[in-house]
């Protein structure tokens, strides 16, 4: 058989979408579906934003891409702009997720072999079912082998750790480690939140050993948490952060940030993106800021998070026999099963319109746009309940 125009690496499913209303998705043939995936934790202010549409549609008719070989007034707006609300200093833009947290591995390794540092420290403690992207570096940074299957032999200077051992991590630190590399909270891995001593004691161990604490907050950032990004509610603050998803609103761009001592070996051309900062994704990542970077948004944010996370714990014990435990915070929740999540997550898409998106650890992860409001809520819940209701689990086989 002839391989099919689009490289087949993913197994497509039949929803084929083609229009987007707000927190819907429309197809081919005009169905609509309940949007609760949102691209994978990408379309923050659903299909229809206004503010994010306008914004693109105006910098398109201006200008959308020049290079890095030229000033960037939209770079440095947006940076500025980042700087002003997070930790960082400093601000470097990718294409995407898995180019912002390369970035971020370069940075962390710079670091320690700049000129005054120890160009031993080249070692990045990673950490067991974590998801980095697909990149050589960041899959080498993963423990998952079915992500290592074909593209052997994996880049050097990773190790592993168990995820949320503290006791572990710190044993593991040694005369070669630059740093960790860790999710706050793991999307793939099933929406599993570290703890606050974890956290905390990571930050730690890093300020004792000059080491750098690098977050991958791709998939937990942008105001999903209900800050704007999750290592606010840890109390902690890092050396280096990778962005993606979120930060576009769905138009695709990463950014990398980073304090200025962490950045000290981020010198001239030591690092460079084609696309990367265009004046498009600069536009797409103010409109994005102008809607979430505010107290009110995040405060709602949180309301409703705490508001679905609440029913979700009733609305689970009416079926003990599929569902185990939520966990996650804000509007990035998951739903822990009793039984494999991705036929339950085919079930709800294919039968009930709802869509979600699985994860490991059998968790639904449920991920809606934040500008649900209590119409769409309520519809979830019923089109959930639904799919509980009359889904057969399978026989194992």
């Amino acid at each position: 058989m002839a391989i099919t125009p689009l490289m087949p690496v993913y197994p497509r499913c039949g929803v084929r979408p083609v229009r987007g209303e707000h927190c819907h998705l429309i197809d081919e043939d005009g169905i609509r579906y309940l949007d609760f995936a949102s691209g994978i934790a990408v379309n923050l202010l659903g299909h229809s934003h206004p503010g994010l549409i306008g914004a693109i549609q105006n910098q398109a008719e201006t200008l959308m891409h020049v290079s890095n070989l030229y000033g960037s007034p939209q770079g440095e707006q947006l940076a500025a702009r980042l700087v002003e609300k997070t930790f960082a200093d400093t601000v470097f833009f990718t294409n995407s997720g898995a180019e912002a947290v390369e970035a971020a591995i370069k940075a962390a390794r710079a670091y320690h072999q700049h000129a005054d540092g120890n160009p031993k420290r080249t070692e990045l403690i990673t950490f067991t079912n974590a998801f980095h992207g697909r990149t050589m570096a960041t899959i080498s940074a993963s423990n998952q082998e079915k992500m290592h299957k074909g593209f052997l032999p994996l880049l050097e200077g990773f190790q592993y750790c168990e995820f949320d051992n503290l006791e572990m991590a710190k044993s593991m630190v040694g005369p070669k480690t630059a740093g960790f590399l860790v999710e706050p909270i793991q999307g793939e891995g099933g929406i599993r939140p570290a703890s606050d001593a974890f956290m905390t004691g990571l930050r730690a161990l890093c300020d004792e050993h000059d080491l750098m604490l690098v977050l991958d907050e791709v998939q937990c950032g942008v105001a999903r948490t209900g800050t704007l990004y999750a290592y606010e509610q840890y109390g902690i603050v890092p050396d280096i952060l990778a962005t993606a998803k979120g930060i576009g609103g769905g138009f695709p761009f990463g950014a990398t940030l980073a304090t200025e001592k962490a950045a000290r070996g981020m010198t001239f051309g030591t690092h460079g993106s084609t696309y990367g900062g265009n004046p498009l994704a600069m536009a797409a990542g103010m409109a994005v800021m102008d809607a979430v970077a505010n107290d009110e948004f995040m405060a709602e944010v949180r309301e409703k998070g705490e508001r679905i996370r609440a029913r979700l714990e009733q609305f689970i014990g009416n079926y003990p026999d599929l569902f185990e435990l939520v966990r996650g915070k804000g509007l990035m929740l998951g739903i822990k099963m009793k039984v494999e999540s991705r036929p339950f997550f085919v079930h709800l898409r294919d039968h009930h319109k709802l869509l979600t998106v699985a994860a490991g650890d059998n968790t639904l992860r449920v991920l809606p746009p934040l500008v649900i409001g209590d119409a769409e809520i309520d519809e979830f819940f019923e089109k959930l309940s639904a799919g509980a209701s009359d889904y057969v689990i399978p026989e194992a086989a």
